[in-house]
């Protein structure tokens, strides 16, 4: 039996915020047509995730330590094993070996090319899974919680958004073209909702985000594919 290719439609509709389709939009197939590449984004996320590490982290070497550099005791005729100095790793309170070090750079390069493309990447897969929402405003006139989870609420109706906002930690990533204090303190105490703007946008972000709130697509989409210039 044949098995029947899947085709994925670039044109996807735009919801508002009560959750009726207001429209469409055509995608660019550079930025959500893209196959699924494992090995290109762990390598940009890992290096990511490395760029991001502070290397505060120190152990003292023997040559650190406090401590005499007399031999402990002579080398023969005492019966215990012979020691050169009490600084040794292997004594309490000695040097460390293979420790981490605060001198250390853990940066690791990554080409502009690489992490742009892992980035449409990983928008590629998650637009395929059904992950991706595309909203055409989320007209918040003032800071108020109150309006952002009744927000949500509506798009938990949407097929395939009833989790959206949940979670322990921020598995919803809401993309605007500009950040508010209205948007950015709306959804400030929702702990499920991150909020970022396209051009802040990075394959990390992604690494754990189980939906993608796109606002106003039509602006937010130039700026991706000037990713790449």
């Amino acid at each position: 039996m044949a098995i029947k290719k899947t085709t994925i439609s670039y044109d996807a509709p735009i919801y508002s915020v009560k959750g009726t389709k207001a429209g469409t939009i055509t995608l660019p197939e550079k930025v959500f047509g893209l196959k699924w590449n494992a090995d290109l984004v762990h390598e940009v996320v890992t290096s990511m995730r490395t760029n991001k590490r502070a290397g505060t982290a120190h152990t003292k070497d023997r040559s650190e330590v406090s401590g005499g550099g007399k031999k402990p005791w002579k080398q023969k005729g005492t019966g215990q094993a012979r020691h050169g100095s009490n600084r040794s790793p292997i004594w309490v309170g000695g040097g460390i070996t293979h420790g981490p070090r605060n001198d250390k750079i853990y940066d690791k390069k990554i080409n502009k090319k690489a992490r742009v493309k892992a980035l449409f990447t990983v928008l590629s897969k998650q637009y395929a899974s059904g992950a991706v929402l595309f909203v055409d405003d989320l007209a918040l006139s003032a800071i108020k919680t109150k309006d952002a989870v009744a927000i949500l609420s509506t798009f938990a109706k949407i097929e395939s958004f009833e989790r959206i906002g949940g979670g322990k930690r921020p598995t919803t990533l809401i993309v605007v073209p500009e950040l508010t204090d209205v948007v950015v303190k709306s959804f400030a105490n929702l702990v499920g909702t991150a909020v970022t703007t396209a051009a802040e946008l990075n394959p990390l972000m992604l690494s754990t985000v189980r939906h993608l709130v796109l606002v106003d697509p039509s602006a937010l989409i130039p700026v991706l594919e000037n990713k790449m210039k």
